[in-house]
């Protein structure tokens, strides 16, 4: 099973505010540490917060921070969550499979998706930001944002 890159980002930002500390993030500098568009930080940071991990706060003295329940969420929920529960293989795509109505394939997938699942609701987001992942999160940053045209000129 792959998971999407809409997935994989979401916890890469998860992973990142975790270690975060007192630190202010934007979902602009995150975005520029995961060497991501922010267009696709922001839409999942959208997401993160509906799913109430991350609060987003806008303005002066606003950022990123992780919740509390951020913080203690496994990835198996929040993969399930993002994911949603669609089937491993397009049984019903058009067109149809035809071996559908008595294949045995399906279910044991499913079973097999389940599996996966339940190996990722014993991992907490803590956990996953122990050493020596954090303090390699801790070190990212964003680059540098260029200057203006005139004031690159000057250099």
């Amino acid at each position: 099973m792959r998971l999407t890159t809409f997935t994989d980002l979401s916890l890469r930002i998860v992973m990142r505010l975790a270690v975060a500390g007192e630190e202010t993030l934007t979902t602009r500098s995150v975005a520029g540490m995961l060497a991501v568009p922010y267009t696709h930080a922001a839409k999942a940071v959208a997401r993160l917060s509906e799913m109430g991990l991350v609060e987003a706060r806008r303005g002066r003295g606003g950022g990123l921070r992780l919740t509390p329940a951020g913080r203690a969420a496994t990835v198996g929920s929040i993969v399930r969550e993002l994911e949603g529960s669609k089937d491993v293989v397009a049984c019903e795509d058009d067109p149809p499979c035809p071996l559908r109505a008595a294949c045995r394939l399906r279910g044991e997938l499913r079973r097999a998706q389940e599996a996966f699942f339940a190996a990722l609701d014993e991992v907490t987001v803590e956990s996953l930001v122990a050493s020596p992942t954090g303090p390699i999160l801790v070190q990212l940053r964003a680059p540098e944002r260029p200057q203006n045209s005139s004031e690159l000129g000057k250099q």
